[in-house]
């Protein structure tokens, strides 16, 4: 691939004034980054230019759920989201294009996508991955129709990612035959749940089974809640009322007395009960079974960050545009003013955030191929669905967290502009504040990826005892990992040389880069394995304790974990493109990426003598001198790439107004010279006197 032009070659020759840098094939990158399933994103946003699918303020909360509760209605009757169904049912069988079509629907309304999510990507999926072909002919037409609206009853009051302690149970009373679902404490109600305030008939309710006085663990049955008269006898329940956003989503609380529901309810794919009560299961293992059966949900987390990195897309495409027509202070020209997107700190602001967005597309990408292998079958084994809960959770995390600060700084960018409601920046970052935690809290999902990495690294080195470890991370500390990056003789070569040029050049390729994020993720999982390496031989109390003093070091690496992997899978979409400029553009953007995540984790870096301070000093001159003007003449054709449509975008800051407005300033102000009516400055006559 080619790289960037000489570091030599000097930011003014570039002239970023002129916006469009031109030469970057937009239309093939525009395809690109649809991805494998283009056709069901360009289907989806086709419907969502749609008005009737347009988000409205202003809204009362009621008039805000009625409406959205009606768009459903019109997105049912596309059938684009029956793709994940079964084909016998008049689904698709589609996995990745069902999540790829969804992921779109945020353009129109956040709180329309994740009221579809809540109908058929969870009450409606929960049915389909949890339960038999007995529930799928008789529940499933039902939801797909959406004459069956329904809830997913996971989540309790006190119980939220938590999800093997929920209170809620389910016992078998063989006499009748029935499960008797009891929440017997207040703290057991299920919350938060969409759909349960309003509209919903039907719920998947999770509960410990209990069956014979034995407690079989979190299963999922299918309760009715509701008739045409409100709750049935024994259900009962709460509105959760307005909320920071996502307002058009009825979400709402449900408690359950002596609720009775027939044995073939209980959703029987991994543990069934028979009529006279004993229990079987395809698994074992009871930690296995429900690892497993929460693991047919991870659709959600895997949605939840497609759809966080369309809306980061959105709100950049917004604030980029309005950025290359803004214009602000006379600082080069006496009768013109600045456009706010050429001055550094602007750029500093938003074309990192552009480099995250791309790298979070790319590595989503990865993750949905991997997702829609694993429910299609055709890679579906005990490690493809580790590898896949495992990932999804750590690319969730950073891009919910990304999404919310583009979201913040794109609206900060825009000033005033992007506080308007018009231009949607505002009403995003509340919508998408949820995506933080729900699904899986981000520091919790976090901790699991964490776990997976200590887990793998402890096969590694199998039963070596805890001196072995200690001798395995002074060898990469201070001699492996160096030696092999090459970095311990350059850090000497800086010293000679004294060349900043020369010291960011060692580090700014491909290879460095890699061996920089890598060699941290590795040196932090291994520090930790050294650390819990005891847990095993302590109590269950003391063991507890020694996980939690290292608890923000798990997170911060499985953060570093997460962040290598997008670096890799933009390096890894960076061999297929063939074109030489838009080569050359994406990989500067793929470098202001990895030396953004370095220069963010400087600290780290010098601390453990992975770089010098002169060389940490030569990454960010880099950044600001070369990277920046170097992508700026780019940025509005990387944003084109989106594929936005007026109807997608539909913020008066993006169509263009701005740049009308400015020339008709400019051409007043030089109509008014040239007529010589130009009153003179009070600060001119001073200077003349």
């Amino acid at each position: 691939m080619t790289q960037l032009a000489d570091q030599s070659a000097t930011a003014s020759a570039l002239s970023p004034s002129a916006g469009s840098g031109g030469g970057i094939d937009t239309a093939w990158l525009g395809d690109y980054l649809l991805g494998n399933w283009a056709g069901a994103r360009r289907e989806s946003r086709e419907f969502m230019k749609r008005e009737e699918f347009h988000r409205i303020d202003g809204l009362t909360l009621d008039e805000q759920r009625t409406r959205v509760f009606g768009q459903l209605k019109l997105l049912a009757g596309t059938k684009s989201v029956l793709r994940a169904f079964p084909t016998r049912l008049g689904g698709n069988d589609d996995h990745g294009g069902n999540i790829a079509s969804f992921e779109e629907v945020v353009i129109a309304d956040p709180s329309l996508q994740i009221k579809s999510g809540v109908q058929w990507g969870l009450f409606g999926a929960a049915v389909l991955h949890l339960g038999t072909e007995r529930h799928h002919e008789r529940f499933l037409p039902a939801i797909m129709s959406l004459e069956t609206p329904g809830a997913f009853a996971m989540t309790e009051t006190g119980h939220g990612s938590d999800v093997a302690a929920i209170g809620t149970t389910a016992t078998y009373d063989p006499l009748s035959e029935e499960f008797v679902i009891d929440t017997p404490f207040r703290a057991a109600w299920k919350d938060y749940l969409g759909n349960a305030a309003l509209h919903g008939t039907a719920a998947v309710v999770f509960a410990q089974l209990i069956t014979g006085g034995i407690n079989h663990g979190v299963h999922a049955f299918y309760v009715p809640i509701r008739d045409e008269n409100g709750f049935l006898p024994g259900v009962g329940g709460e509105d959760d009322g307005p909320k920071g956003g996502l307002n058009g989503i009825d979400n709402g609380r449900l408690h359950f007395h002596d609720v009775r529901v027939p044995r073939e309810n209980l959703l029987n794919r991994y543990g069934d009960v028979a009529p006279d009560g004993s229990y079987s299961s395809p698994i074992a293992s009871p930690g296995r079974r429900f690892f497993t059966m929460i693991g047919t949900l991870v659709q959600g987390r895997v949605s939840l960050d497609g759809a966080s990195v369309v809306a980061s897309k959105l709100a950049l495409f917004i604030a980029i545009k309005y950025g290359a027509e803004r214009r602000q202070f006379s600082a080069a020209s006496p009768i013109e003013e600045e456009v706010i997107l050429d001055y550094q700190l602007h750029q500093r602001r938003l074309l990192p955030k552009l480099a995250t967005t791309y790298a979070m597309s790319f590595a989503h990408e990865k993750l949905l191929t991997v997702f829609d292998g694993v429910f299609s079958g055709v890679r579906a084994t005990d490690a493809d669905r580790e590898d896949l809960e495992t990932l999804a959770a750590a690319l969730k995390s950073l891009s919910t967290w990304s999404a919310l600060e583009i979201l913040q700084e794109a609206r900060e960018a825009c000033g005033g502009a992007g506080y308007l409601a018009e231009n949607r920046l505002t009403q995003l970052r509340a919508d998408l504040d949820i995506y933080v935690t729900f699904e899986g809290d981000n520091n919790v999902l976090l901790q699991l990826v964490a776990k997976r990495l200590l887990t793998d690294f402890s096969r590694k080195l199998g039963k070596a005892d805890a001196r072995a470890v200690a001798g395995y991370l002074v060898g990469r500390v201070g001699t492996t990992a160096i030696s092999r990056s090459g970095l311990r003789r350059l850090a000497q070569t800086v010293v000679d040389f004294g060349s900043t040029a020369r010291a960011v050049g060692s580090v700014r390729d491909e290879e460095a880069q890699r061996q920089l994020l890598t060699d941290r993720v590795e040196t932090m999982v291994g520090s930790l394995a050294g650390r819990l390496r005891s847990a095993n031989k302590l109590s269950a109390t003391d063991a507890a304790a020694l996980f939690n003093s290292n608890q923000n070091e798990l997170i911060g690496a499985a953060r570093a974990h997460a962040e290598l992997l997008q670096w890799e899978a933009f390096t890894e979409a960076l061999e297929q493109v063939t074109d030489a400029k838009t080569s050359e553009v994406l990989t500067g953007l793929r470098d202001l990426f990895g030396l953004g995540l370095i220069e963010k984790n400087l600290a780290w870096y010098l601390i453990n003598g992975r770089l010098s301070a002169q060389r940490a000093t030569a990454i960010t001159d880099y950044i600001d001198d070369r990277l920046l003007p170097r992508l700026r003449p780019h940025a509005t054709d990387l944003v084109d790439a989106f594929g936005f449509e007026p109807e997608h975008v539909r913020a008066p800051i993006a169509t263009g107004a701005e740049r009308i407005r400015q020339e008709e300033a400019a051409d007043y102000y030089r109509r008014r010279r040239e007529s010589g009516a130009e009153p003179l400055r009070e600060k001119t006559l001073k200077t003349r006197s």
